[in-house]
């Protein structure tokens, strides 16, 4: 196997997942990578694992350098299993390791995961752990986004293992950022923080604090490329990503059955475009909810719609509330739209899932009774770009 070298004696030993395209409903189009370290001093250390399945190749890594089981200690930076799944199959062949992992966050989940006889060493927030010539510091960061995240930084190599944090499900035979399309990495960065960090921005934004306050030349995160010539434009980034300020953007999100709320939709947006507001349209039946989501991050303003289905909203449009419910996003405006057959209740139900996630009503759900006129879709249209955005 090819041979990744970070530093002198600092290697990437982690694995490519090239047909991945879902991660708890978040589609990786790209694929993704399960990034993991190894540091070559007096005291041996894996910095992560891999995913379960992809263990064999962690260790075939590995093997291309050191014995692992010369591995002194095994850092797991985060409990959830695409970070540490492959935690027994290190062990089985580093018997002798210690796992370090925060307290008591990471002590409790690894052992729920994996059991309590192997070794482990629970340090603290700020704690540091010395390897020989370099030393390792412990840098708590909860819910980023579990209880028990921590990100590691070795202050003689300027390197920061920053685990889920400026974190990319992209997948590549390059390893680092000055060998791959950055555009596409910044993509797959926003995407990535929209869809798994989005609801935790103020512990992101702490957390950005402190990574700038450390002298970092590289970030090696658990997904993704490595970081060493765009650092300061990565940091950069992810300030604006959980500075909790929005773009003046509306989403236009819909489902439509026979194409009147399509129809609303299409008015609705150039209401918007005559007001001076930059608006995308998404229909559901064709955009996936974690495209939408990346876009919802930063856009001021989120409009859905839909059509009545046996007196409820379509299921495509439940989903994606519900997906919203659990990202969180602030401070959103908007309203609800939607045609109807024999009853308008379910443009009311639309409204109440909205202000369920928090954004701000500006105007009454806009209802048409069956296929809308030519002329109550100018009406619509006039609607919103009179109103004050």
């Amino acid at each position: 196997m090819e041979i990744v070298k970070l530093r002198d004696d600092i290697y990437y030993v982690g694995a490519v997942d090239w047909n991945v395209r879902s991660f708890h409903g978040y589609t990786t189009n790209r694929g993704a990578t399960y990034n993991a370290y190894l540091i070559i001093d007096e005291k041996i250390t894996l910095v992560d694992t891999v995913k379960a399945p992809f263990s064999e190749e962690l260790l075939n890594r590995i093997s291309e350098i050191i014995d692992p089981a010369k591995i002194d200690y095994l850092v797991s930076n985060h409990v959830e299993m695409d970070h540490s799944g492959a935690i027994p199959a290190v062990m089985e062949v580093a018997k002798n390791a210690t796992i370090i992992t925060s307290a008591q966050s990471g002590l409790k989940g690894l052992q729920a995961h994996y059991g309590k006889d192997y070794k482990y060493q629970a340090v603290q927030a700020g704690e540091t752990l010395s390897l020989g010539k370099r030393s390792l510091t412990f840098v708590a960061t909860p819910m980023l986004h579990w209880p028990d995240n921590m990100v590691t930084y070795c202050k003689e190599e300027k390197i920061l293992f920053s685990n889920d944090a400026f974190g990319q499900h992209y997948a590549s035979s390059k390893h680092f950022d000055d060998e791959v399309d950055m555009a596409i990495v910044m993509q797959e960065m926003e995407k990535y923080y929209a869809n798994i960090l989005m609801p935790y921005g103020r512990q992101a934004s702490q957390a950005i604090d402190i990574v700038k306050s450390l002298d970092i030349d590289m970030i090696a995160s658990s997904h993704g490329v490595i970081f060493r010539k765009y650092v300061k434009e990565v940091i950069d980034k992810y300030s604006y990503f959980c500075n909790g300020e929005n773009e003046k953007r509306a989403l236009v999100v819909y489902d439509s059955m026979w194409k009147s709320t399509e129809k609303m939709a299409f008015s609705i947006v150039e209401g918007f475009k005559r007001a001076g507001v930059e608006c995308l349209l998404f229909d559901l039946k064709e955009n996936h909810i974690s495209d939408i989501a990346t876009q919802v991050l930063k856009a001021e303003y989120l409009v859905v719609g839909t059509s009545v289905l046996n007196a409820n909203i379509l299921p495509t449009v439940g989903a994606f509330l519900t997906y919203m419910k659990g990202l969180a996003p602030k401070g959103k405006k908007g309203f609800a739209f939607g045609s109807y057959g024999w009853g308008p209740q379910s443009l009311s139900t639309l409204q109440k899932e909205l202000e369920a996630i928090n954004v701000e009503i500006i105007k009454d759900a806009i209802k048409i009774n069956y296929v809308p006129t030519k002329e109550q879709l100018r009406e619509i249209e006039d609607e919103i770009a009179a109103i004050e955005l």
